[in-house]
């Protein structure tokens, strides 16, 4: 009996085993495309921003490293130096011409978005156009797709110079997906696996979250003091291991295929004369530590990291802030240390040139009362001789602990074209200050070119 129950429980195991032997191996699982993997992702405003950053990664690339660029317009308005075309049609024109450049240099993985080219300089009317939302979904979601190690952009500040309001606005959408693309809660549709991705009608994206390590900024500014030392700098003069040529060379070469926007300025001798200049970079930040000088893949790990959640905070006005700049500068005492940028307010004290080539310039104050009581809060400005302003000095009655914005519209003579000035603005209640600013402004035309 005993050898009976024995052997029947070997034979179950034994039909146990045969039917898991027959029961077949899952497939393995798909990982990411490894197609669109970027060390370097460079995001940007409009074709030809790049050339910004090409000098690095044509450097980078002679040490085996891959780069993607993210283009969050496709330049669809300003000048056209070749043809008519203007409008959607220009856009099409320097799409082609963006991709040709990014060819030029052995960058193949190019994406446009669905920005509209929106001149200015403040970077709100920009995320505006644009769709906020809308604009950060599509960049956290090739952020995922490329999962680079470092992005470059534009720095996220208000500058005398060029400082077009594109370029701030890829900055900005750079840096939050840079803190949001590792977050599995942010955009969740992204990294939802696909029911069947064999099959039509399927839904979830298939992404995971990537945590990039390091960003960058380069800027517009049309000074560049005080970028030295915030950064690396990499010289342009030095030789391609690949190609045998300069640096700088390498990027006129891939520059000279945005044809639509190389005007009579633009000379062989202007453009290799500006390339010839160290290419500087404003260290961001790293989830990797390393130097605020160091080489931008310093301390990169090529495996990945863990996601790093920002620790931000709101800064919060205290007692005597009755003044401040508003619009974009208020904008930006928020968002830098919202994203543990808060060396970036010290960069440079506040500025701006002029938007319009009748000098006009707009100044966007607010005024708050940060008393519990209700008061009389008078505005005026302390301008440079010959200057003048709307609406001019004013009372405004303010509730207790309201906050109000105004706005100052200026005119500068044109005998002080090419001079930096200082404007001042004060702030009285009830006989004392209760705030002042004061920002410099380059009394000149910056035309906000592309």
């Amino acid at each position: 009996m005993k050898s009976f129950v024995v052997h029947s429980v070997l034979a179950a195991l034994l039909l146990i085993g045969a039917a898991w032997a027959q029961v077949p191996q899952a497939p393995p699982y798909p990982a990411p495309d490894d197609r669109y993997k970027a060390d370097i992702l460079v995001i940007v405003a409009h074709p030809d921003d790049d050339m910004a950053a090409a000098p690095y990664v044509a450097r980078a690339m002679d040490q085996g490293k891959r780069a993607a660029v993210i283009f969050c317009t496709r330049g669809n308005s300003g000048s056209n130096y070749v043809g008519n075309e203007q409008a959607a049609s220009l856009g099409a024109i320097r799409e082609v011409e963006g991709r040709r450049a990014e060819a030029a240099l052995g960058v193949y993985n190019v994406w446009f978005l669905n920005g509209s080219d929106t001149p200015g300089q403040d970077v709100l009317h920009s995320l505006e156009a644009w769709g906020h939302g809308t604009a950060l979904d599509q960049v956290v979601r090739l952020v995922r797709l490329t999962r680079p190690e470092v992005i470059l952009t534009w720095l996220p500040d208000y500058v005398a110079g060029e400082n077009h309001d594109d370029h701030q606005a890829a900055g900005v959408l750079a840096t939050e997906a840079f803190d949001l693309a590792g977050d599995s809660l942010a955009f969740p549709e992204q990294v939802e696996a696909p029911r069947d991705r064999l099959h039509i009608s399927n839904y979830g994206e298939g992404l995971h979250p990537w945590q990039p390590q390091k960003i960058y900024y380069f800027t517009d500014a049309s000074h560049e003091e005080f970028v030295q030392g915030k950064g690396p700098e990499y010289r342009t003069d030095e030789i391609s291991s690949s190609q045998h040529i300069s640096y700088g060379q390498i990027t006129y070469n891939a520059w000279m295929h945005d044809k639509s926007q190389i005007g009579p300025e633009f000379s062989e001798a202007t453009v290799k004369e500006y390339l010839a200049r160290p290419m500087r970079y404003i260290f961001g930040k790293s989830v990797v530590g390393g130097s605020t000088t160091g080489d931008i893949l310093e301390n990169v790990k090529p495996e990945g990291v863990p996601w790093a959640p920002v620790v931000g905070h709101h800064a919060v006005a205290g007692p005597g802030e009755g003044l401040q700049l508003g619009g974009p500068w208020a904008f930006y005492r928020d968002f830098w240390p919202q994203h543990n940028l808060d060396h970036l307010a010290k960069l440079l004290a506040p500025e701006t040139a002029m938007g319009t080539a009748d000098f006009h310039l707009w100044v966007p104050l607010i005024l708050r009362n940060t008393s519990g009581s209700a008061e009389q809060v008078t505005l005026r400005s302390a301008l440079p001789t010959g200057w003048t302003e709307a609406p001019g000095p004013m009372v405004y009655n303010l509730a207790a602990h309201e906050s109000r914005p105004v706005s100052l519209f200026l005119v500068a003579p044109q005998s002080q074209k090419g001079s930096w000035q200082t404007l001042t603005f004060n702030a009285e209640a009830g006989g004392r200050s209760v705030g002042a600013v004061t920002l410099k402004a380059n009394v000149v035309f910056n035309g906000v070119p592309q």
